[in-house]
């Protein structure tokens, strides 16, 4: 791609440079996340809160100002993901059960740990996003910008992988690299897709208005799994689809 498009112009380096150096935080609070919380605690928090965080600065930042109604439809969209994806309450165990209420206190610490992680992230998605869209602003071709981004953005947080694990490691990661490049080019067509359109878009709108329209990927991903997997919609998935809607 980047034969065929050609790489950005000079003012935009510096901001590649800074994502790419940003993205690095974005990966360990991810995993940091994911390994103490479920998917389904950690990835609303973090996509529902960081709009809200993205129109905040992109007015001290970029000097974008919304609406009133541009406000209420990027609270809406924040308010609808978290109701939307959160999940429900954990059970309570019975105080009399010293084993089990222990066990509860340590699944409490981890959520706990988890959350925090999660809107660590959330504060490091709004300065990514940010910098991006400054940087595919100054590139003056969104997609240049995102081709370059991605051609260098991967390499630093593998290196540390591999510094970690050691030389012992290497033919388990080639092993399990032969066996899931499918799912992993899957993903990355899907991550430079999205990304670059929202990219592409945040050189023509608010920053703010595109941030809260990307996450409504959330709802997609409710309504797939109520279609495909048969999981039930709850009355509190219905009430966060109305709340997304509406801010939409």
């Amino acid at each position: 791609l980047v034969a065929w498009l050609g790489w950005p112009a000079p003012e935009a380096w510096p901001y590649i440079a800074a994502s790419v150096t940003i993205h690095i935080a974005y990966y360990l609070l991810l995993t940091g996340a994911y390994k103490n919380g479920d998917l389904g605690l950690t990835y609303p928090i973090m996509r529902g809160t960081a709009p809200l965080l993205v129109a905040l600065a992109s007015v001290a930042t970029l000097g974008e100002h919304l609406s009133l109604m541009g406000w209420l439809g990027v609270v809406g969209v924040s308010i609808g993901v978290l109701v939307l994806g959160l999940p429900n309450s954990p059970p309570t165990t019975h105080p009399e059960q010293a084993e089990a209420a222990a066990t509860h206190a340590a699944q409490a610490s981890l959520r706990n740990k988890a959350i925090a992680f999660a809107l660590a992230n959330a504060v490091i998605i709004a300065i990514y996003t940010v910098v991006d869209a400054k940087g595919a602003r100054a590139s003056g071709n969104a997609f240049q910008y995102v081709v370059a981004l991605f051609v260098l953005d991967g390499w630093p947080f593998a290196l540390i992988v591999l510094a970690r694990r050691g030389r012992a490691a290497q033919p388990y990661i080639r092993s399990y690299a032969r066996q899931r490049w499918p799912i992993a080019l899957g993903g990355a067509l899907a991550s430079f897709g999205s990304y670059g359109i929202a990219l592409w878009a945040m050189t023509r709108a608010p920053v703010a208005t595109v941030a809260a329209l990307r996450e409504t990927s959330v709802l997609f991903a409710a309504l797939l799994g109520c279609w495909f997997l048969k999981e039930a919609f709850t009355p509190r998935r219905a009430i966060g689809t109305g709340i997304i809607v509406g801010g939409v």
